[in-house]
């Protein structure tokens, strides 16, 4: 009776095809990582993309709001510093667009 080879030897993932589609699931694992950080990113931030208003969230609260935290909506200082921020934010955008 012939001697029968260690069953770890003959699992499929040990075979040529069996290692490519273990190296494609590993690249994919690392591409779901990038993505989940880049998530996790944006959830911390708590918006996607670029950044418009540089008014703090807090100042948008009931708390910011009934204490008179200024906003672009309440306060002509704070309106000026969102609208300069939008521009840049525009001149950024219209720069990457140019691309």
């Amino acid at each position: 009776m012939a001697a029968r080879k260690p069953v770890v030897e003959d699992h499929p993932e040990n075979s040529a095809q069996g290692q490519d589609v273990k190296k494609a699931a590993i690249a994919a694992d690392t591409s779901t990582a990038e993505t989940q950080h880049q998530v996790d990113d944006d959830h911390t931030r708590g918006f996607r993309g670029v950044e418009v208003d540089p008014t703090p969230n807090e100042n948008y609260s009931v708390a910011g709001v009934t204490t008179g935290l200024p906003t672009p909506e309440t306060d002509d200082d704070q309106a000026d510093v969102a609208r300069r921020a939008l521009r840049t934010v525009e001149t950024q955008v219209a720069g990457i667009a140019g691309r």
